[in-house]
C-alpha cells in the first residue's frame, strides 16, 4: 500500500502542478480568470477522454505496467507545459498531462482493493488518496517556492525529475495483479442497472465541481481578494491539501467503524454538509489571510477529504472484476464537474465577483449531498 501511495503522490505532483501555476500562467500569457479556468479544463478534457481506455488497459494487463508508463508520460508532459510558447500549445500540453494522469485512479484503486486488509478497505483507500493531496500540496510549495527566486518553469522541471526517478524504482518494489490479457472497452450494461452506482456517479459531478473549482482559484483568491502574494497563496493551497490528507485518513477510519458502503456514504454525506457552510462563509466575504486559510483548511478536511470514501463506497458497490470500468465511470463524473465548473467560476468571478462563485459552489455541495443521501438509502434498502 505504501508503494502505491508513493506512486499516487508522484503522479499527483505532476498533474496538480498546473493548479499551483495559475498566478504565473495568468501573468505570463495575460489571461483573464475565465481563461485560467479554460487552461485547467484542457487538462481535464485529456484526463476524461483517456479514462475508459486506461481503465480497460488496467483491467486487461494489470496495473503495474500501466502505472510505469503513465508516470513517464506525466513527467514528459510536465516539461511540455513549462516549455509551451503560447496559449494554444499550453492547452495542448495540459491536455496531454491530463491524459497521462487518467491511469491513476483505475490502477491505484485496483491495487489497493487487492492488497488492503479485510475490514480496513476504507482506511486503506484513504491512505492511498493522501497521495493526491500530498502530491498536489508538494506541487504548490515547489512551483510557488521556486518561482520566488527563479523562473516558475524550473519547479516543473524538478517535479519531472522526481516523477522519472519514481517510475524507474516503482517496478522494482511492486509486482501488481494480473488481468484478462486483452484490451477491450468495458461493457457497462451491468453497472447501468445499479441504481446506487448511478446515484454515486451523479454525485461525483458535484464532487468534481467543488474540488477543481476550489483548487483552481485558491491562489488567485488570496492574491485578488485577500491581497497577499502568490507565494502566500501557495502556502494556503498546500495547507488545504494537508488538511485534505488528514480528512481522507480520518474519513476512511470512521467509515470502517460504521461499516461498508453505507458507512462510506454516511461520512461523505456529512463532509458535504460541512462544505455547504464553508463555501457559504466565503460567499459572505473573507479578506483576512488567517481566516481565509482556516476556511480553506476546513474545505480540505471536508470536500477534499471526501474522495477516499467516495471510491471506497464505489468499490463496495461493484464487483472486483468491474472495478477498473466502474472507477473510470466515477472519475469521469468527477471530471465532468471539473470540466464545467472552473471556467464558470472564473466567469462569475470576472463578472459578478468571487462571492457569487463561492455561493454557486455551496449550491453544488447541497445537490451533491442530496444525491449521496439517495445512495445511502439505496444501500440500506
Amino acid at each position: 500500500m505504501a508503494t502505491i501511495a508513493g506512486w499516487q503522490t508522484a503522479a499527483s505532483l505532476c498533474y496538480y502542478s498546473i493548479f499551483a501555476s495559475t498566478a504565473f500562467v495568468r501573468e505570463e500569457f495575460a489571461l483573464s480568470r475565465t481563461l485560467v479556468g479554460v487552461f485547467l479544463t484542457a487538462a481535464l478534457v485529456g484526463y476524461t477522454l483517456a479514462l475508459f481506455p486506461s481503465g480497460a488497459a488496467v483491467d486487461g494487463f494489470g496495473e503495474r505496467t500501466a502505472m510505469v508508463a503513465s508516470l513517464l508520460v506525466l513527467a514528459g508532459s510536465t516539461v511540455a507545459v513549462s516549455l509551451a510558447p503560447g496559449f494554444l500549445p499550453l492547452l495542448g500540453a495540459a491536455a496531454l498531462l491530463g491524459a497521462a494522469y487518467a491511469t491513476a485512479m483505475p490502477a491505484s484503486n485496483k491495487g489497493i482493493v487487492a492488497s488492503a486488509p479485510r475490514g480496513r478497505e476504507n482506511l486503506a483507500m484513504g491512505i492511498k488518496q493522501v497521495g493526491v493531496t500530498a502530491g498536489s500540496g508538494a506541487a504548490s510549495l515547489v512551483v510557488t517556492g521556486v518561482a520566488a527566486f527563479a523562473a516558475w518553469r524550473v519547479g516543473f522541471w524538478a517535479i519531472a525529475v522526481v516523477a522519472t526517478a519514481y517510475a524507474v524504482a516503482f517496478p522494482l518494489a511492486y509486482s501488481g495483479t494480473g488481468g484478462s490479457g486483452r484490451w477491450e472497452l468495458p461493457d457497462l450494461s451491468g453497472l447501468a442497472d445499479d441504481r446506487a452506482y448511478l446515484l454515486l456517479v451523479a454525485a461525483g459531478v458535484f464532487v468534481g465541481a467543488t474540488i477543481f473549482s476550489m483548487l483552481g482559484y485558491v491562489i488567485l483568491y488570496v492574491e485578488d481578494v485577500v491581497g497577499a502574494s502568490a507565494a502566500a497563496g501557495g502556502v494556503v493551497l498546500a495547507a488545504t491539501q494537508i488538511a485534505g490528507s488528514a480528512g481522507r485518513i480520518g474519513a476512511g477510519s470512521l467509515a470502517d467503524r460504521l461499516g461498508g458502503a453505507g458507512g462510506a456514504a454516511t461520512v461523505s454525506l456529512a463532509q458535504f454538509s460541512a462544505g455547504i457552510a464553508l463555501f457559504g462563509s466565503l460567499a459572505v466575504g473573507i479578506t483576512a489571510l488567517p481566516v481565509a486559510a482556516g476556511v480553506f483548511g476546513g474545505l480540505g478536511l471536508t470536500v477534499l477529504g471526501s474522495t477516499g470514501v467516495y471510491y471506497s463506497c464505489l468499490g463496495d458497490i461493484v464487483a472486483s472484476d468491474e472495478l477498473g470500468a466502474a472507477t473510470a465511470g466515477g472519475q469521469t463524473a468527477i471530471n465532468v464537474g471539473g470540466l464545467l465548473a472552473p471556467p464558470a467560476f472564473g466567469l462569475l468571478a470576472d463578472t459578478a465577483g468571487y462571492r457569487v462563485g463561492w455561493g454557486a459552489l455551496a449550491v453544488c455541495s447541497a445537490v451533491g449531498m442530496a444525491l449521496l443521501w439517495g445512495v445511502r438509502r439505496e444501500i440500506a434498502a
